[in-house]
């Protein structure tokens, strides 16, 4: 994964494409230091065995996206936030005109008795040892509420955009992957289950939670979706193919509505022929990346 690609934030706006929940009126309940990490809690909210869901930027940006939706959709709360000087040095301008500073946000939402917790933020670590140590804490945190199991989300970059991406599964356990393949076969998803091979390594915290989890004795597993593998381009077809899985796999009942019309617009923009120049000479419109 590309430098650039961990650090930009998703060229659609929150209140755009989802309206999603600033948490402004949220005020700190108490903040501690783990290491280089600086961690503010904004919740006494009880959480028992939760099933923990990631998505960071990343290639074609799906599994931010995908957790920007499912925030939003299932009005999940702020209840941990993480600050360290190991984001990239840069800030980001929000809606508001005003420039914020790089953050990963923990969310908490109980649905149907289950707790969830959603795992996001503006940019990755920009070293590989702060993804470890970064990894490392929020598995630590997750075995404290007793986890069930994991999720991460990301894509694999292909070098044209997929009209219909394909999605994949992995994880780090045989018989828990193929419990939850058996699972998603039976509730009829379309997935491949063949992945070596087809992909690269998974990089960044995507990848990392998955390989570390092992060692807490956490069962985990990964939705990787086609994209296209361009720095600036952001795949919300991937996004949809993977929240088309995780709404019915978990019932969070995700209305579809705003995300369809956003992917019919930027096709619509995609068969500008300009559009593929501005892609090939990375210029793109909705570019908010600036370094």
């Amino acid at each position: 994964m590309k430098k650039k690609d961990m650090i930009k934030k998703s060229t659609i706006s929150k209140d755009k494409i989802t309206g999603a929940s600033k948490n402004v009126d949220l005020k700190p309940l108490r903040s501690r230091n783990v290491g280089e990490w600086e961690i503010t809690e904004y919740s006494n909210a009880k959480i028992n065995s939760p099933i923990l869901i990631e998505g960071m930027p990343g290639i074609g940006n799906v599994g931010k996206v995908s957790m920007d939706i499912l925030i939003e959709e299932t009005k999940a709360n702020l209840f941990m936030s993480f600050h360290s000087k190991d984001f990239p040095n840069t800030v980001f301008v929000n809606e508001d005109n005003l420039v914020d500073l790089p953050t990963i946000g923990l969310y908490h939402k109980n649905i149907c008795g289950q707790d969830y917790l959603f795992l996001t933020g503006d940019a990755q670590p920009v070293n590989e040892s702060a993804s470890y140590t970064f990894s490392e804490l929020i598995l630590k945190i997750f075995k404290d509420y007793n986890g069930k199991h994991l999720v991460t989300l990301g894509g694999i970059g292909l070098n044209m955009i997929p009209e219909s991406p394909k999605v994949y599964i992995t994880g780090n356990d045989k018989k828990f992957v193929a419990s939850v393949m058996d699972d998603f076969k039976k509730k009829k998803f379309v997935f491949e289950s063949k992945i070596y091979g087809m992909v690269g390594p998974i990089m960044g915290i995507t990848g990392l939670l998955l390989g570390i989890a092992k060692k807490y004795d956490i069962k985990a597993y990964c939705i990787l979706s086609e994209t296209l593998g361009h720095p600036v381009y952001v795949g919300l077809k991937g996004s949809k193919a993977i929240m088309l899985i995780l709404s019915r796999q978990y019932g969070f009942n995700v209305n579809f509505e705003k995300l369809d019309k956003e992917i019919k617009q930027i096709d619509a923009r995609m068969l500008n022929p300009d559009a593929g120049k501005d892609l090939t000479n990375g210029k793109h419109p909705d570019v908010n990346y600036i370094g």
